[in-house]
């Protein structure tokens, strides 16, 4: 896995680095039990505050991606063709996905191509997991 920062994007660096292992993890890069680095390491090597890697983790573990231990440091928690997910998942990503559909909506983005565009993205997560 390859993380990539943009220093001057809007979106927080703790966001990306969390939007990117969750992305590797949907793509298969990052199986069920794989050790991430620890915060120091990677904010190391980012050139980063190892505060702004915690709050990433620590936002990955709340929402239940990774699981931290002292000894053993991050893994991943599950893999993402390991059976259903935990009780209330579907809930709480619906609630998110409703305020990206808005934000679709409010730009004018009709239905046909959100609806096109989300498959594009499901159908790129599955040819990356069936490769590797």
């Amino acid at each position: 896995m390859r993380l990539t920062l943009d220093v001057d994007s809007e979106v927080p660096i703790y966001q990306q680095i969390r939007d990117q292992i969750v992305t590797a993890i949907a793509a298969g890069e990052l199986a069920a039990e794989a050790p991430l680095p620890s915060t120091r390491q990677l904010g190391a090597d980012l050139m980063i505050n190892f505060h702004t890697v915690n709050k990433a983790y620590d936002l990955l573990r709340r929402e239940g991606f990774i699981r931290v231990n002292r000894k053993s440091g991050a893994v991943v928690r599950r893999d993402p063709d390991s059976g259903p997910p935990d009780p209330g998942v579907a809930d709480a990503w619906q609630e998110r996905l409703r305020t990206l559909l808005a934000e679709a909506v409010a730009h004018g983005i009709p239905a046909a191509e959100v609806l096109d565009r989300t498959g594009g993205v499901l159908d790129a997560f599955t040819a990356e997991r069936s490769t590797t």
